[in-house]
């Protein structure tokens, strides 16, 4: 649900009215819903959140801070990272930022008392980069979402709750409109089939869910790989989405195949370019599936999507099984890797994927590429870049676009739809 226009005006008023902080006041910012959009020139707005200390004003609260972490927004690497201000002898807590009027993203809010205010970090920069990053994940026991965000709550990689902040003229996300607050659409569809896949060439065991929309015709359904399955069928859940999206004709019918990272440590070994992997996908993990749906066994209608470390994989899966995997959403792929992704742009290496591709290392095939990242991920969309660049010379045929927004669940779970739109445009 897009966030609406208010009045010019509407915060500055609020803030000088003579019962700010009264029941009645709070009653009319719950009815609005936060945060609040006011219109801004040159396609900018200014959004303003609001929160209520439970124990009142500063006389009888030991609340000191209530920091706000919005991606792609605000910087939690900072010493001081950003805080609601309070409004003196009240209740309220307020912050306004200017941002653009298509801007997508997640956020959550941290009151910290004076015991989890950063202490004095010291030594060189990588000490003290490290204590504040000690420092920050030290609060994430203490994150909410925010209770007067009317949209229902999502989760981050991590398990975290967030809530949700869609301006305006962010691009359109229908087919998740019913997954909201008091929403019951996901407990209103058939539930996934729930595999155990024992892997002989991995060594390990992890969950697979398996799920079918659409109606089984003579034609094979297509397969989707969904890379980093637990976040699509636990924290973002997207079967109501896919039906939603296979209802309105958006996509097709198709088997959707969510694969388990098992832990962030496996995660970093398997997804990042790892041939055990694929091959165990495709000699192990598409029998065990195929034995409980039916689906095509051909290039044109199989999709491996995946997200930050899973795109880098969905992307490496193609351009080596292309006779296996023949289309691809990319969504913020890690192509910095193996190389830090921290360095800046200017002394970035060319990830060993995208050096692949500049050097025809990779055979050239008829893949169906659907790429994006974000203006706001800090180095991704330079990377991203140089991979669009590097396919588009090879010859592969590339949909390349940058949102607004970070690296993030929320912007992501819009562009799987759009992609599979594209990718799958044939079949519908």
């Amino acid at each position: 649900m897009k966030l609406a226009f208010q009045p010019s005006g509407t915060i500055s008023n609020l803030l000088s009215a003579s019962y700010a902080g009264s029941e009645l006041w709070w009653e009319h910012i719950a009815a609005l819903g936060t945060p609040l959009v006011e219109a801004r020139p040159e396609h900018q707005v200014q959004l303003t959140f609001f929160w209520r200390d439970p124990a009142g004003n500063e006389q009888n609260s030991d609340i000191r801070r209530v920091y706000i972490d919005i991606n792609g927004i605000t910087d939690h690497h900072s010493p001081q990272p950003q805080s609601l201000q309070r409004l003196p002898e009240s209740d309220i807590w307020y912050w306004s930022v200017t941002i653009d009027d298509d801007w997508r993203g997640s956020y959550s809010l941290i009151p910290a008392t004076h015991a989890h205010l950063p202490p004095d970090f010291y030594g060189d920069t990588q000490q003290r980069n490290q204590q504040q990053r000690e420092w920050w994940c030290s609060l994430f026991p203490l994150s909410i979402p925010d209770p007067l965000n009317l949209q229902g709550c999502h989760r981050n990689g991590l398990g975290m709750s967030l809530s949700a902040a869609h301006m305006p003229h962010a691009p359109e996300q229908s087919a998740w409109a019913s997954i909201g607050r008091n929403s019951l659409a996901q407990s209103d569809i058939q539930q996934p089939i729930l595999l155990n896949w024992q892997s002989h060439r991995l060594g390990n065991q992890r969950r697979i869910w398996l799920y079918a929309t659409g109606e089984e015709k003579e034609r094979p359904r297509p397969l989707v790989i969904l890379l980093d399955g637990q976040n699509w069928a636990e924290r973002t859940p997207v079967f109501s989405a896919l039906e939603a999206a296979t209802e309105q004709q958006h996509i097709p019918g198709a088997v959707w195949l969510l694969i388990d990272v098992i832990d962030m440590s496996r995660r970093e070994q398997e997804l990042p370019c790892n041939r055990d992997f694929w091959l165990a996908v495709q000699d192990e993990l598409l029998p065990l599936a195929a034995q409980h749906a039916t689906f095509s066994d051909s290039p044109s209608n199989t999709v491996v999507a995946g997200q930050s470390y899973g795109g880098l994989a969905a992307l490496y899966a193609a351009l080596h099984w292309p006779q296996r995997f023949g289309c691809v959403l990319t969504q913020s792929g890690s192509f910095w890797w193996p190389y830090s992704k921290m360095m800046k742009s200017s002394e970035r290496q060319i990830g060993w994927l995208t050096q692949q591709v500049i050097e025809q290392k990779v055979t050239p095939s008829s893949l169906k590429i659907f790429q994006e990242a974000g203006s706001r991920e800090d180095g991704i969309e330079g990377v991203n870049q140089q991979m669009y660049e590097a396919l588009k010379n090879a010859g592969y045929h590339v949909s390349y676009r940058v949102f607004n927004g970070g690296h993030d669940s929320l912007c992501w779970r819009g562009g799987l739809i759009d992609g599979l739109s594209w990718l799958l445009s044939e079949n519908a």
